[in-house]
């Protein structure tokens, strides 16, 4: 993702060395000069995050101690996101605490990716300019060109996202009630909306074992869903999560390299490079200018 970034700003990348002492913990140095140089740091938080995390704190501070002018966090994907309240007794909130470590570490912006939750923004006190990978995901809808399409909310909570592609693709829109049993087990209630003879895509923001997904999918081939896609920003798939897929009736998974993307060749995903996006973005963000052109499609 950096070399595609790189490449795609005219840049080269700067030359990191990163080890591992003998007892596991992190050694970063920065081969480079970056004294009074503006640096974006770009790490995603996820696959394996306690370590991904780590690693970027540690480069963020040797970034700060080499006298770097401006330190950008740049996050395709904001790991620790899915704790973003207190819904529990006795539970973090692993959102903030991911933000605060961020700048506690010295980072001066954040640059990220369809955050779980808009609010996460708010729990930074360094300015955060949040992209979407919407726009890379329904030009390639559109290219499909699907008749008759609805856009369909796994869960209450991703409403405002399938509106948001319901507009940009001219579709219906519709809505599917679920009751989480476990981290890793969905049940789908009930549907509002009509796809009969439809095609559908479900959107969502993230996913990994598919649960939410799955379900969701079997509640709209029971209501006569003519094909059924599902397009997510970040897939974290496991294992049991490409099973469910490849047993439900999801014909297609489309989502982003935000995420480092192992080979699936049993079921069909579709890859996405959000790359000249975030390129863009950098040097925008440079060159203090705007980056809401960005959200156009």
């Amino acid at each position: 993702m950096a070399e595609r970034i790189a490449s795609a700003a005219g840049v080269e990348l700067c030359d990191v060395d990163i080890t591992r002492f003998p007892d596991g913990e992190v050694f970063v140095k920065i081969v480079d000069n970056v004294r009074g140089d503006d640096l974006f740091i770009v790490q995603s938080v996820s696959v394996n995050p306690n370590e991904y995390l780590m690693e970027l704190l540690i480069m963020i501070d040797a970034a700060k101690r080499a006298s770097a002018d401006r330190i950008t966090a740049v996050l395709p994907y904001y790991g620790y996101a899915r704790q973003d309240r207190k819904d529990q007794p006795r539970v973090p909130i692993t959102a903030k605490l991911v933000a605060s470590l961020l700048e506690a570490a010295g980072a001066d912006r954040v640059l990220c990716v369809d955050l779980h939750a808009q609010q996460i923004q708010g729990f930074f006190d360094v300015p955060v300019d949040h992209l979407y990978g919407s726009p890379v995901i329904v030009k390639y809808l559109r290219s499909m060109d699907l008749e008759n399409l609805v856009v369909v909310s796994p869960d209450a909570g991703g409403l405002k996202m399938a509106d948001a592609y319901s507009k940009l693709l001219d579709a219906g829109i519709a809505l599917v009630g679920k009751q989480r049993k476990s981290a890793e087990d969905v049940e789908a209630n009930h549907l509002v909306g009509d796809v009969k003879g439809r095609d559908t895509l479900l959107v969502d923001d993230m996913t990994s074992t598919a649960g939410t997904l799955t379900a969701a999918a079997k509640l709209l081939e029971k209501a006569g869903a003519k094909s059924i896609r599902a397009a997510v920003s970040h897939s974290l798939l496991t294992q049991k999560g490409i099973d469910r897929l490849k047993n439900s009736a999801i014909t297609e998974l489309v989502t982003t390299d935000t995420v480092p993307q192992r080979e699936w060749p049993d079921f069909n995903v579709t890859v996405l490079s959000v790359a000249d996006t975030l390129a863009e973005a950098i040097c925008r963000i440079h060159n203090d200018q705007s980056v809401s052109s960005l959200f156009r499609v």
